[in-house]
């Protein structure tokens, strides 16, 4: 492998080819809009839309190997590249289960593996509908808790397919992301613990407060759904934990995850190098973790452009921060993340910090 295409260039791109750049590799990235944060770092951008195929089977002709930094892009897309003899990982088998969170539930039941209850139609109330496509941050998610919000929701949700899910007592949200490598080899690292604000990921605790045994199992059952779908490369198992320590999950990412990126500064390989590692078919690192972490989101507001609060963000040697390029800070937009590392599992006090640390950021 010497050439490696990614679509799509948003942060997560971009972090994989920053991992990729430094092992050795060239990166060509395909997205519609020039100059993309990963389009920054790479050595090339190809600026089409995702379901442009004419630039799609170029970006396969000119790489060794492509993959795809998130999940909502057009299967035919893959599947043209597979058909013409392009190597693409993860494959359209594993994208077309993932991309569809009715498919998706179905699967990991398949396996053996617990859900939350769902269905095609309402199951009672409070429960969740969701677009069974193209959903994320949030978006195309409705909580309904009677007939009226259930009405609400069919109609904004308009010709699109729901899922309806019932509504969970969880305790903790908890991830867990994964690599496998093409000998079926699959490594974990230890859960994350996260935290959402209106559907966005805004803190994630790393290595998750829950028992050794419930941290064992969420990886086990990540290490289960990664053979599953027999993957090849880097993807994230959402997952909820109840009081109990029963463990339910909810999505699957085929892909690094949002709330791996304190693998950057917290472990021995990022979930990035890991990810080229397998699809260029180079050994894992079985996961470990030198610090604690606490990463936190940083998104734009609407009020400006210019970050403020970094230079006393910094004054504290424990803070990494990462931003992505992006020139606008629309609200609620990923704009960078910042990862405080820790001794050991950060506590109340630890996360208390990091929101603190946090809190003197803003946008002018």
């Amino acid at each position: 492998m010497q050439v490696i295409g990614i679509i799509g260039g948003g942060q997560l791109g971009r972090m994989m080819a920053l991992d990729a750049k430094r092992m050795g590799y060239d990166v060509i990235v395909l997205d519609p809009v020039d100059r993309s944060p990963c389009g920054q770092v790479a050595d090339e951008q190809i600026v089409a839309s995702y379901d442009d195929f004419d630039a799609i089977e170029e970006l396969g002709r000119r790489t060794d190997i492509v993959t795809y930094e998130f999940e909502n892009i057009a299967i035919e897309s893959v599947e043209r590249l597979e058909r013409a003899g392009y190597s693409v990982t993860p494959s359209s088998a594993v994208l077309r289960i993932t991309q569809d969170r009715l498919l998706e539930k179905r699967f990991v039941r398949s396996l053996g593996i617990a859900t939350a209850d769902f269905g095609e139609e309402s199951i009672g109330y409070p429960a969740i509908a969701k677009t069974t496509r193209g959903g994320y941050d949030g978006k195309g998610q409705w909580r309904v808790t009677d007939d009226a919000s259930a009405a609400r929701a069919r109609e904004e949700a308009g010709d699109a397919t729901l899922i309806w899910e019932r509504t969970i007592p969880f305790e903790r949200e908890l991830s867990v992301v994964a690599t496998r490598g093409r000998d079926g080899t699959v490594v974990a690292y230890p859960p994350g613990e996260n935290v959402h604000d209106a559907g966005i990921l805004a803190m994630t605790v790393a290595p998750a407060r829950v028992a050794p045994e419930v941290a064992e199992r969420a990886r086990e059952i990540a290490r289960k759904i990664g053979a599953g779908l027999g993957i090849v490369g880097t993807f994230a198992v959402e997952l909820f934990a109840l009081p109990d320590g029963t463990l339910l999950v909810n999505e699957i990412a085929p892909r690094p995850h949002n709330s791996g990126h304190y693998t950057i500064d917290a472990a021995v390989s990022s979930q990035y190098e890991q990810h080229i590692r397998a699809i260029c078919d180079l050994p894992l690192e079985e996961q470990r973790l030198h610090s604690g972490a606490v990463m936190m989101n940083v998104l734009g507001a609407g009020t400006g452009n210019l970050l403020s609060g970094a230079k006393e963000l910094l004054t504290d040697p424990n803070v990494v921060l990462h931003f992505y390029g992006k020139r606008h800070a629309v609200p609620r937009r990923k704009m960078g993340h910042f990862t405080m590392l820790v001794d050991g599992t950060p506590d109340d006090a630890a996360i208390a910090r990091a929101r603190a640390a946090h809190a003197k950021l803003g946008w002018t």
